[in-house]
């Protein structure tokens, strides 16, 4: 497997260089620590800004315990972030990406986005986002589904890549259509409650009919169906849960602003503070990682 950690050498970055490396080592790894200067600085100053940029990544590299030294490569590449982390990451090609939660530049943000989620627009690399501190093992996570190719595809990354382990909730999102039709027309709360269970029984098996063809197998997950809009109910079980980790798949947009992200996965990328998996659709255009033994149609 290859990994690249992206860092700008703020505290949100060093928290993403330690849990790269933590994955690195469990799971035997190459790292590259990838950090991207300015290309529209002075010559001068850009030349003075990559040496010292390589000074800190080979320093960082023999100081941090969670780094494998022997496995672990500098690259300091010009160019604006995003494109840098692209480009780096085609060179070497990568299995995933880890980078921190960025500041988010809240009106340059409405028109472009923050760097982590023009990363994930690139549409080639699953990307992991760090929003707390590094673990070795993420064992608590939560996987919202919607039955869809994408949330297939992200739950067959994570099983590949290491990252999903037994006892994983799969999260699904419903919304009985009828519910309000039901209370306008004055209908009894046990009518209106014994239509939503009905409705909540259908999604759960849907959701098994979804695992089953897919061969993930039942018994290995912990399913979970609730009532709400897909965000809504994300929110809800990540409070309830405090899972370690979300793994979300996303969809392919013709959108410029939302092209293979989506209006739930960036919301919950600007919005929870957890660790994300963004995986994109068509991983089977991809290689598998060599270290190989989303909620709503909106995400």
């Amino acid at each position: 497997m290859i990994i690249v950690a992206a860092t700008d050498f703020s505290t949100r970055s060093h928290r993403a260089l330690r849990q790269a490396g933590l994955l690195a080592r469990f799971r035997r790894a190459e790292l590259h620590l990838v950090h991207v200067v300015d290309e529209d600085l002075p010559a001068d100053l850009a030349r003075m800004e990559e040496r010292e940029a390589q000074r800190v990544l080979t320093e960082q590299i023999g100081s941090m315990p969670e780094l494998p030294d022997e496995r672990c490569h500098p690259t300091v590449i010009m160019g604006h972030p995003f494109d840098g982390i692209l480009r780096a990451s085609t060179a070497v090609g990568a299995d995933l990406i880890v980078m921190g939660a960025h500041r988010k530049q809240f009106l340059r943000d409405i028109f472009t986005g923050t760097t982590i989620e023009r990363v994930i627009r690139g549409g080639k690399y699953p990307v992991l986002m760090v929003n707390n501190e590094a673990q070795r093992h993420y064992e608590r996570v939560l996987v919202p589904v919607d039955m869809s190719q994408s949330s297939a595809d992200a739950i067959r990354f994570g099983l590949s890549a290491g990252l999903l382990e037994d006892g994983a909730t799969l999260l699904r999102a419903f919304s009985p259509v009828a519910k309000r039709r039901l209370l306008s027309s004055g209908a009894s709360a046990d009518v209106i409650s014994g239509y939503v269970d009905s409705e909540r029984h259908g999604a759960m098996e849907e959701m098994s009919r979804f695992l089953v063809a897919n061969e993930f197998g039942i018994g290995r997950w912990l399913l979970r169906v609730d009532e709400g809009p897909p965000m809504q109910v994300i929110a809800r079980a990540v409070a309830e849960k405090r899972p370690d980790m979300l793994v979300l798949g996303t969809h392919g947009r013709s959108g410029l602003l939302r092209a293979l992200i989506g209006s739930v996965t960036e919301e919950v990328l600007r919005s929870l503070d957890v660790d994300v998996l963004v995986v994109p659709p068509n991983r089977n255009d991809l290689r598998t990682p060599k270290a190989a033994t989303t909620a709503s149609s909106e995400a």
